[in-house]
């Protein structure tokens, strides 16, 4: 099949980012903080899902486009990346000349992703124009998460938001955020039946590898009945959603069950947290992942599994990169409201998923995340 999964990948994505973020603290939505509505779902940030004024003058957009630019946030995970290249199928299929970019450098494709069809669109950020024609951002949260195509984009001579957070600030000429879609691949669905694309295997499998990745395998509360819908349609064009799942959710490489079972060994239980809540936390410090040739995207998931605790109703992880920056990914359960407590840390994202980066190092971190913790007004996750 197009983009069959292989058959060992790295370890399983988080609704975040786990975003595979950079390790520098960024505005709003940092390292750390989720990329899909993960168990969140709560709040529209003052963002309504477009009508079809906005979806028209995008199409009319892409229509009169001399060449397309298709950039996802740094260190992209399976609804970054997944909508950019199902959106770079597509307008290839329409004989647009398009290119599908992220702006890290290295710019490494996680391995979990390596599956995705549609990769050779992908070029590295220097290869992008300073003044693309036009550009569409794929769940780009803020400007930040651009990372060195930041500015480029900005040039552009029009540049299109395609998101799903509530937090997004609303940057580019043209919005299409919905906080209510589950996965930015959601958004992508309805641009290319807008533009009269048909779904084919190819472009089924990103778009499902990004709303599996969001929804936390369909499983988060902001999981509809549309999104079900919506994979009904992407498995009829026979997209093996068995083998996405398993490369996704089920398959790891040794080191990361080394790294893994010190990470659980070192996890505290804080029950005062939280005005009584608890939380649950622990940390990676890089010397582990360097011991165990583990990449950081590889242990995005292990928030995951932290948050499953009983007696804590917040989960927080704190990654080490090699310069002593910490990228904390955190859960509620729906208590609590994490993005305050990442916002603290100069981080953000959803109610009940938020991230950040920091340099305070690690108990001054967990003093500044734990003293932010406050009640959430939305309803459990």
């Amino acid at each position: 099949m197009a983009g069959e999964p292989p058959a060992a990948a790295a370890g399983a994505p988080s609704a975040e980012p786990a975003e595979g973020a950079p390790g520098v603290p960024l505005p709003r939505v940092p390292a750390g903080a989720p990329d899909g509505s993960g168990p969140d779902g709560s709040g529209s940030g003052g963002h309504t899902a477009p009508g079809d004024r906005e979806w028209d003058e995008v199409v009319a957009l892409v229509a009169a486009a001399r060449e397309v630019d298709l950039v996802c946030h740094v260190r992209p995970d399976g609804d970054a990346l997944g909508s950019a290249l199902a959106a770079g199928l597509a307008l290839r299929s329409l004989g647009l000349p398009v290119r599908v970019s992220f702006g890290d450098d290295p710019q490494v494709v996680p391995a979990s992703l390596a599956f995705l069809p549609g990769q050779e669109l992908l070029v590295p950020a220097a290869e992008v124009p300073d003044r693309p024609d036009l550009v569409i951002t794929f769940d780009v949260a803020a400007e930040g998460r651009l990372g060195l195509l930041r500015h480029k984009a900005l040039a552009a001579r029009a540049t299109v938001v395609l998101d799903h957070h509530a937090s997004n600030p609303g940057f580019g000429t043209h919005r299409l955020i919905d906080p209510a879609a589950p996965a930015t691949a959601v958004l992508v669905d309805e641009l290319l039946r807008r533009l009269g694309v048909p779904l084919d295997e190819a472009i089924a499998t990103c778009l499902y590898t990004g709303v599996a990745t969001d929804t936390g395998s369909f499983k988060y509360r902001a999981t509809t009945p549309g999104t079900h819908e919506l994979a009904g349609r992407l498995l009829a064009t026979g997209i093996r959603h068995d083998l996405i799942s398993r490369t996704l959710w089920d398959t790891s490489s040794f080191g990361y069950l080394k790294v893994l079972s010190a990470a659980l060994e070192r996890a505290a239980l804080d029950p005062a947290a939280a005005d009584g809540l608890g939380m649950v936390w622990t940390w990676v410090p890089h010397a582990d992942l360097a011991a165990h040739g583990v990449a950081v995207e590889e242990v995005e998931g292990l928030i995951d599994v932290v948050r499953r605790t009983a007696e804590a109703d917040v989960a927080l992880v704190l990654k080490e990169d090699p310069d002593g920056t910490l990228r904390g990914s955190s859960r509620s359960k729906g208590a609590v409201d994490v993005a305050a407590a990442c916002g603290a840390l100069d981080g953000g994202g959803h109610v009940h998923a938020a991230g950040f980066s920091s340099r305070h190092g690690l108990e001054r971190t967990l003093e500044l995340f734990r003293g932010a913790l406050r009640p959430s007004a939305g309803p459990p996750a």
